[in-house]
């Protein structure tokens, strides 16, 4: 049973989560909603690190550290006219690591599939987690360069892109079926890569005005992922 100091304290994150989504819809409260959010952050991570017995815990505090470091350095170089872009960067880097961790579960569920019965709704929220992430990732990348003008900002298009795309999903789909149905790291790496090409084929026609758009809409592919890679 888990402790209830432990129960506690994940609602405590949880609710710092809501109010920062509240502090967030308003100019001058997004301040105030970021750092309510940070600490909810902070709160579930010292609880996970405190209650669990983990291995290589120094690995994983060094990458906290450096992740940490770059990601303040970033924000504070980067000008009030480039958010979106540090938006777009940010949020790319959330869901491109959420789908590198299912990854890793996927192959300790297809190790175990072959000892034990694996709940099917496992191996679904890891496939999905694998291709939605890699959909932010390639989209998020592709947004930022977009708006940091390291390409076109006017829309893309050529000759058979939509049948591209739906091409694409369609083989992502057939793959992530297959990965709940026989488990397999395989399935699950050629879901990430072709998530990535369908990330960058959604993005790739939207032009400079409707980038934002594009932004809200990978925030909350990265937020599913999250979700279902908890």
């Amino acid at each position: 049973m888990i402790p209830i100091w432990v129960q506690l304290a994940y609602l405590f994150a949880a609710l710092c989560f809501i109010v920062a989504l509240k502090g967030l819809s308003g100019p001058r409260t997004a301040r105030r909603g970021n750092i309510v959010g940070a600490a909810g952050a902070v709160v579930a991570t010292v609880v996970v690190f405190w209650e669990r017995d983990l291995d290589h815990l120094l690995p994983i505090l060094v990458a906290v550290a450096i992740g940490t470091a770059a990601g303040a350095l970033g924000a504070r170089r980067v000008q009030m006219t480039q958010m979106p872009q540090l938006v777009a960067l940010f949020n790319g880097v959330g869901g491109g690591a959420a789908g590198l961790v299912a990854l890793l579960e996927l192959q300790e569920l297809a190790a175990a599939s072959s000892v034990v019965d694996v709940a099917e709704f496992d191996l679904a929220a890891t496939a999905f987690t694998v291709l939605v992430g890699a959909i932010s990732f390639a989209g998020s990348m592709v947004t930022f360069a977009k708006l940091q003008e390291l390409m076109t900002t006017r829309p893309v298009l050529f000759p058979g892109l939509p049948v591209a795309f739906g091409g694409s999903l369609v083989v992502a789909l057939g793959l992530s079926v297959l990965l709940v149905v026989e488990p397999a790291l395989w399935p699950g790496v050629v879901v990430g890569l072709v998530g990535l090409v369908v990330g960058v084929l959604l993005v790739l026609p939207v032009g400079g005005a409707d980038v934002p758009i594009v932004i809200s809409l990978l925030n909350a592919f990265t937020g599913l992922t999250v979700a279902a890679g908890g």
